[in-house]
């Protein structure tokens, strides 16, 4: 088979560039019979694109086009013109990116990561909502199957028309780069935010990530204790700067395993995720978690986190409370539940969709 990807998705550091480009890293593992086309459009980061590319290996070819994700979107999402051949070739498969959906002869493939824009418009740019829906209606027409990470993404996918019999489950995992850092590194780290003794963590900023609730919850549970609440990410207006809270503003992924790897907890108590790699990427670090009773992070975490209402300050504090009483059970589990995810078994399952096209 000729099987070709978007790999357009992989210079924004975001959940869906892990998933691209570990999906991909391992499917030219597995799969030595079909022929890969990695594509990718872009103008001010071809570069990225293009080093990307060039480390691949097995029976791949590449190819980078010169247009923003703007283009794209009129392109495909809008006007649904100019068939992906055009740009790469004959193909058996084409597995489309996150953002755009570009016509093609192909047997279809895409996923869905999560449905953000589209269940919480109040969260995303209006230009990114507007994508999603021009998206979803050629979705809805065009594809054959529809990958989804989760059972809670599965359900809000045939909530928005989509069929069930087009859609597959297939989770995702950490990247290979989660695993407990030194202790050398995470007292350097320490040291650059002057933190003496412990912190918690956050990962990400804003109103679905639940950040002003976890500060909260964190002013709650830091009396009698010398504990801080780092949060990575830049504060927003409607944050107001608390005594004890420290915002990294934007991290290099290479950092991260060492932030994981420090923090007493993760305090991911989100109101809506497709997936919630950070529970996982905490896992792997072995660091206990908290995180929400709600979307796919109870598919996720299985019974190794502490499991709280995101809409209930009282509730995420006494999850961090317990997380920081059961740290050693908690690792413990969260570093067996981390080893039912690997990027092999997502290849797998995936190249499983992709054969659906001999049939």
């Amino acid at each position: 088979m000729k099987i070709g990807i978007d790999i357009s998705q992989i210079v924004y550091g975001t959940g869906v560039s892990t998933y691209t480009r570990n999906l991909i890293k391992a499917l030219l593992s597995l799969d030595k019979d079909s022929d890969y086309v990695v594509f990718g459009g872009s103008l001010r980061r071809r570069n990225e694109l293009e080093a990307f590319l060039t480390g691949l290996k097995g029976n791949v070819s590449g190819k980078v086009y010169p247009f923003p994700p703007t283009m794209a979107d009129i392109l495909w999402n809008r006007l649904h013109v100019l068939r992906i051949e055009k740009l790469v070739g004959d193909l058996d498969v084409f597995h489309s990116s996150d953002w755009t959906q570009p016509p093609s002869n192909a047997f279809k493939v895409t996923t869905i990561h999560d449905l953000v824009p589209l269940r919480f418009p109040q969260y995303s740019h209006p230009r990114i909502v507007s994508a999603h829906k021009a998206r979803l209606k050629h979705i809805k027409r065009e594809i054959d199957v529809v990958i989804v990470p989760s059972d809670a993404s599965k359900e809000d996918l045939m909530v928005n028309g989509v069929s069930e019999d087009r859609i597959r489950v297939i989770p995702e995992a950490a990247d290979p780069i989660y695993k407990p850092a030194e202790k050398k590194e995470i007292e350097k780290l320490k040291r650059s935010h002057r933190i003496k003794e412990g912190y918690i963590l956050a990962v990400g900023v804003g109103p679905r990530k639940n950040t002003e609730r976890i500060i909260e919850a964190y002013e709650k549970v830091r009396a009698g204790r010398n504990l801080k609440l780092i949060i990575l990410g830049h504060p927003y207006k409607r944050i107001e700067q608390k005594s004890g809270v420290i915002f990294t503003g934007q991290v290099d992924i290479s950092k991260m395993p060492t932030y994981y790897s420090g923090a007493e907890a993760l305090v991911y108590p989100t109101i809506y995720e497709g997936f919630g790699l950070p529970v996982l990427e905490a896992f792997s670090c072995k660091t206990p978690v908290v995180t929400s009773n709600t979307s796919s992070l109870p598919e996720v975490a299985g019974d190794a986190a502490e499991i709280v209402d995101p809409f209930d300050v009282n509730s995420i504090t006494e999850g961090i409370k317990n997380a920081l009483n059961r740290k050693k059970g908690l690792i413990s589990k969260g570093l067996e539940r981390s080893k039912d995810f690997s990027w092999e078994k997502t290849a797998e399952m995936t190249l499983e969709v992709y054969n659906e096209a001999k049939k």
